[in-house]
């Protein structure tokens, strides 16, 4: 589990690429190796990954062909950078919502508006995604807990603050690319029972 709070954004140093299967290799600060170990879960832009091996200076992670087709880090480079979050430890501050790392689908960015006093992004979602999408909801883009803005169809805004675009890779995206979206799983639960309950009503 996770809080949607990144701890840092950090380099991708290799991808190893075989079919079906991409091995990354990630830059992570001594704050973040500190009593890593493999079999530790660790989020990438939002996508739970499994520790498979520890370095001086790096994790490996192995990423597996459906999440390669489902995220966006199918498309990570050597250079690029990650949202990294470590796991959520019991006892400590919860600063976001809670997040399982399981990406439900990508969010594509159609607009940035920047100016000195805001920074706003524009994005769009599959259609039938929409519906878990409420103004002033939580979200999780890239692995981050955000509050959803104005909603238009199938097209949400995000405000960002300065602290948000310092500590995670939001800010290095143009439009045309893809984020990961995490639904939060309460809204999820709630919209689909309601669902079933007036379908249930309308049969009966």
């Amino acid at each position: 589990m996770f809080t949607g709070i990144v701890q840092a954004r950090c380099t991708v140093l290799a991808v190893e690429k075989k079919p079906g299967l991409h091995t990354l290799q990630i830059a992570l600060t001594p704050a973040l190796l500190e009593g890593l170990q493999t079999g530790a879960s660790v989020a990438n832009n939002g996508v739970c990954l499994t520790v498979t091996q520890v370095g001086h200076d790096r994790a490996f992670f192995d990423v597996m062909e459906e999440t390669l087709k489902l995220t966006n880090l199918g498309a990570l480079q050597a250079g690029d950078e990650v949202n990294i979050e470590r796991s959520l430890q019991f006892g400590k501050e919860i600063g976001g919502h809670i997040l399982s790392g399981h990406i439900h689908t990508q969010a594509k960015l159609i607009e940035v508006d920047h100016t000195n006093s805001h920074y706003d992004m524009l994005l769009e979602l599959p259609a039938e995604w929409m519906k878990y999408v409420l103004y002033k909801g939580f979200i999780g883009i890239n692995g981050c807990s955000l509050t959803v803005g104005d909603i238009q169809q199938n097209r949400f805004s995000l405000h960002l603050i300065p602290e948000t675009l310092r500590l995670t890779n939001l800010g290095e995206y143009r439009p045309g690319m893809y984020f990961n979206i995490e639904i939060d799983s309460q809204t999820q639960t709630i919209v689909d029972t309601v669902e079933r309950v007036l379908a249930q009503k309308a049969l009966g």
